[in-house]
């Protein structure tokens, strides 16, 4: 006849494994938002992999997301490179957010000629990390990006239009970026993890 042995019991007497939670491991490319750290499998940006941040329009806070990631980088050897950005970076507002400014180049191209520069810039193995804005990019660019940020061991990034959001990428993250009615940021796919189902509010600012 068995007998009803309360858990407690056997929990205090050890016949019981106890399985404990791993904690989150800190990831070597923490993006500086302890709140997007947490839900991010690596525990921050994916190493030497291709992130695509989505958005509504071009200047709504979008840099601030990767701001104190380039803060940190640029206190490294390797440079920053921001390949044909929409627009001039605000010096005095990186530089009050920790960027060292001469760790930054601006590379000129052409739209045609965006894809093809961020990719030397990645396969280069000189750049921390490089920032894109292409216009225009399927599948089989962007996984050229990809490997070439594996091969380059660099951090890649690249700004576009929400619109694409409906289209595969080869991407290891995918955020989307809203602006309205609040900043808050959606983690849309993440290499190695399951898509968190809540956004992570962002306290973002204009940079003047």
């Amino acid at each position: 006849m068995s007998a009803v042995v309360a858990l407690s019991t056997l929990l205090d007497a050890q016949q019981v494994w106890r399985g404990r939670a791993m904690p989150v491991p800190a990831g070597e490319q923490p993006t500086g938002w302890a709140a997007l750290d947490a839900l991010l499998p690596s525990g921050g940006w994916p190493e030497a992999s291709l992130s695509e941040i989505l958005l509504p329009l071009d200047g709504v806070g979008e840099l601030q997301l990767v701001l104190p990631t380039l803060a940190r980088l640029s206190r490294g050897a390797r440079p920053l490179v921001l390949v044909a950005p929409p627009y001039a970076p605000c010096v005095a507002g990186w530089r009050q957010h920790g960027v060292d400014m001469r760790r930054v180049e601006i590379v000129t191209a052409l739209e045609r000629d965006v894809l093809w520069a961020t990719e030397q810039c990645l396969r280069s193995g000189s750049c921390a990390a490089v920032l894109a804005w292409p216009q225009q990019a399927d599948d089989r660019a962007l996984r050229r990006l990809q490997v070439a940020a594996d091969s380059g061991r660099a951090l890649a990034f690249a700004f576009r239009d929400r619109r694409h959001l409906a289209n595969a990428s080869p991407a290891a993250l995918r955020l989307e970026l809203e602006a309205a009615p609040r900043a808050r940021v959606w983690v849309r796919k993440c290499r190695g993890g399951a898509v968190p189902a809540q956004p992570v509010p962002l306290a973002l600012a204009a940079l003047h």
